[in-house]
């Protein structure tokens, strides 16, 4: 029995592979970037719901993620903690509105070090207890539970390798 494939049919097979794959990745960037649209669309409810309008979603977020700490504004971009391209405007309109406490650092005067002020540890907070509502009730009612988030988080985090990889290495 000869179980070599003709050479068409191995290049038809391929062409069938590479749309699944197409198909699929397309699929997939779709739902990140939605995923991350409907997650700042929850966060935005939530502070409706609560009659807050001092506050986006996205500097919600951003708040949520600076939490305890003190870092520059570049570091929230390093460390994932913002995904937009106007971190500054975002910062500065925090200060303003009294969420965000910034001083130059002492060491090195051009950089400024950033922290929640009580007001910020609030909304923080309240992103917090949304997400503590979120973890309680995803496996009963969302169906997802640890072995399923498990799966998902390897899954993005070689995707997101993948992509970190075609920035270094110019692929």
């Amino acid at each position: 029995m000869n179980t070599k494939m003709k050479p068409q049919a191995v290049s038809t097979f391929r062409d069938q592979q590479d749309h699944d794959i197409r198909d699929l990745y397309m699929e997939s960037l779709h739902l990140v970037e939605r995923l991350h649209r409907r997650l700042l669309d929850v966060i935005k409810d939530e502070f409706d719901r609560q009659g807050r309008s001092d506050v986006n979603a996205i500097q919600a977020l951003l708040l949520f993620n600076i939490g305890n700490s003190e870092l520059t504004a570049g570091e929230l971009r390093s460390r994932g903690y913002y995904l937009g391209s106007n971190v500054s405007y975002n910062v500065k309109k925090l200060v303003d509105l009294g969420f965000i406490n910034h001083q130059r650092s002492r060491i090195d005067r051009r950089s400024v070090r950033i922290s929640l002020t009580e007001t910020g540890q609030d909304i923080a907070e309240t992103v917090a207890k949304l997400y503590e509502r979120h973890i309680a009730s995803i496996d009963k009612v969302g169906g997802i539970g640890t072995d399923e988030f498990t799966q998902m988080n390897k899954l993005l985090q070689r995707l997101d390798r993948f992509w970190n990889d075609q920035i270094l290495y110019r692929l």
